[in-house]
């Protein structure tokens, strides 16, 4: 082998990696919000658990990545350990369908159009074509992930069919047949061999696939594979654990160590396992047997599709034991009512669309707390409670302390994603973020007035109050639209916040007019009016908050609104859209007409 064939190979190598990268990132950026639905309902059944672990491993092409998901799962409180086990014993079964893939490599046409359309050398191109055309000339929304799968497929072929080139000459050299028989003696050695290379590429699928393309060296028996194939399997969990253990609850610990003592159960019984039948005689011819890539792709099926049928009955045991080996808490903790939160973990970005997914559950949690506060500071107006005030301030302490869990987990993902729509997702998000924290800032500054009310006996006159409430009610309609627009992804919702928006807009114009006027007869004093004028302004921030999220939230799905949101903003002020027009009338009835009558009364 000269130093061509090594440049061949290592060439060949970063093509089937980068391939099977860039494939699975397209698997994930096209798929990521439908697999987090997939695995939130997962039952308690644990075979539901291991299907649903193989089907999603088998469409995202990682097991590290479905087990990552399943444990900010389980730190959102949506997935308790023992379904997250039963994830994970199928997560290793869905793992072995890139081997069966990749085992088109052995594909003999014999001279057949259809076959010949199927071996790797036809399909590595058509499919790299059919890639950059989808990414760089539809411009649809799924059209990039989409093109990525078809591209990163392609190179990965391409990669194998260099590295089997390369490789090829290996046939002849004695050294190479020597060390591979040392391990074919050896098959702990083997397994040290598997796991160590494993831990290093951190890719199981890959580690195969070098496997796979070895094997067309003609020279690698089944007595030699098997241990290495088992040996990939450990040094997958191991990555796995790592990941898993880092800045996570103990339940996400006890889930990377399930991992680990799934794997090395499975290995030592199945060694064992075969090395009785190996010395019983069972099948004598198979162990020296000269494999191809298709014989090593159905081994690894078959080693952890029988693994995973044997311990299935041991879930609950093997959950037992990850409490042995991770310790509870002496003293139980302390239920939240945001767990959305805490679900918000780096490992995520492996995933972007799942983690977004996650963020966007989160801020939405966030406005609901927002609104809570709003409509709880406005009857503290009417009738201030210390113990309500005391729960404003908690939540508003929780939401200064979420503003900046979830800016920091936007921050750190943005530096992940590589899509333009998945950076302007992340954009909107943070800007909603802003919006809703901004207006829980509102509400704590009437709490506050409502404070300063009750200390200095300050009274507001009867139409001044009657205003207010009619008021109230419509910035309170406007939050809980914002809130629910974005929080339930409904643009119907959305499009009902501009026309109200612009009518409160109106409303507290009249009303700082008619408190002027009040002022100047006498019906109200300073010290109410400051407030009162004070107040009007909050609520129309509220307001003005509530429509940027609105147009936030339209502009996910328009990218002329996502261009210039300032533009379509005036152009519904222009009251040329017939819909807009037909919404301001309505409003205008509901909220401005009752206003103007609360002086006549």
């Amino acid at each position: 082998m000269d130093i061509f064939s090594i440049i061949m190979l290592f060439g060949g190598l970063a093509m089937f990696l980068y391939g099977m990268e860039v494939m699975s990132d397209g698997l994930k950026n096209a798929s990521g919000s439908a697999l987090k639905r997939v695995l939130e309902k997962v039952t308690s059944n644990v075979f539901m658990g291991v299907l649903t672990g193989t089907i999603v491993t088998a469409i995202i092409q990682s097991s590290t990545a479905t087990i990552v998901i399943a444990v900010g799962l389980i730190t959102a409180g949506i997935l308790n350990l023992k379904q997250a086990v039963s994830i994970v014993l199928g997560a290793n079964i869905g793992t072995t369908v890139t081997a069966q893939i990749i085992r088109l490599m052995d594909i003999d046409s014999g001279g057949n159009m259809i076959l010949e359309f199927f071996k790797p050398s036809t399909l590595a191109p058509i499919a790299m074509v059919a890639g950059i055309i989808l990414i760089m000339f539809v411009k649809k929304s799924n059209s990039k992930p989409l093109g990525e799968i078809f591209a990163g497929f392609g190179v990965l072929f391409t990669g194998l069919m260099n590295m089997t080139a390369a490789v090829e000459p290996l046939s002849e050299s004695q050294m190479f047949i020597d060390i591979l028989g040392g391990f074919s003696d050896m098959p702990l050695l083997g397994i040290i061999a598997g796991l160590v290379l494993t831990m290093i590429v951190q890719s199981s699928s890959a580690m195969v696939g070098m496997l796979q393309a070895l094997s067309v060296t003609g020279v690698m028996t089944m007595n030699l594979v098997y241990p290495i194939i088992m040996g990939i399997n450990l040094g997958t969990c191991v990555t796995t654990a790592m990941v898993c253990s880092v800045g996570s609850s103990k339940d996400a610990k006890r889930t990377g160590i399930a991992h680990i003592v799934f794997n090395v159960v499975g290995t030592i019984l199945f060694t064992i396992a075969l090395e009785i039948l190996k010395a019983a005689g069972f099948l004598p011819d198979y162990w020296g047997k000269i494999v191809n890539s298709g014989d090593i792709a159905n081994f690894q099926t078959i080693f952890n599709l029988i693994t995973a049928i044997v311990l299935i009955p041991f879930t609950g045991l093997l959950v037992k034991l990850t409490y042995i080996l991770v310790k509870p808490d002496k003293e139980p903790q302390k239920t939240d009512d945001y767990a959305a939160f805490h679900s918000l973990d780096e490992k995520l970005y492996v995933v972007p669309q799942i983690a977004i997914a996650e963020a966007t559950t989160a801020i939405g949690v966030m406005g609901k707390i927002a609104h809570q506060n709003f409509r709880d500071s406005i009857t503290q107006l009417d009738a201030y409670s210390d113990e309500v005030a005391v729960g404003i301030d908690t939540r508003e302490e929780k939401l200064d302390e979420f503003t900046d869990t979830v800016e920091n987990f936007l921050v750190g993902l943005a530096k992940t994603v590589q899509s333009d729509e998945q950076s302007e997702d992340i954009n909107i998000l943070v800007q909603t973020t802003t919006d809703f924290e901004r207006i829980g800032d509102y509400a704590t500054n009437i709490n506050e007035f409502a404070e300063r009310i009750k200390k200095e006996q300050i009274t507001f006159s009867r139409t001044a109050i009657e205003e207010l409430a009619i008021l109230f009610t419509a910035v309170s309609e406007i939050i809980d639209l914002a809130v629910a627009a974005f929080a339930d992804n409904d643009d119907d919702k959305a499009r009902q916040v501009e026309p109200l928006e612009e009518v409160i807009d109106d409303m507290v114009q009249y009303l700082r007019d008619s408190h002027i006027n009040r002022l100047k007869t006498g019906e109200c004093t300073v010290g109410s009016g400051i407030i009162f004028i004070e107040t009007l302004t909050y609520l129309e921030r509220a307001s003005d908050q509530c429509s940027s999220v609105a147009i936030l939230q339209l502009s996910k799905n328009n990218p002329q609104i996502r261009e210039n949101h300032h533009d379509y903003i005036r152009e519904l002020h222009k009251e040329t859209d017939s819909a807009y027009v037909t919404a301001l009338r309505s409003r205008r009835d509901q909220y401005l007409k009752p206003l103007l009558e609360v002086k006549n009364k």
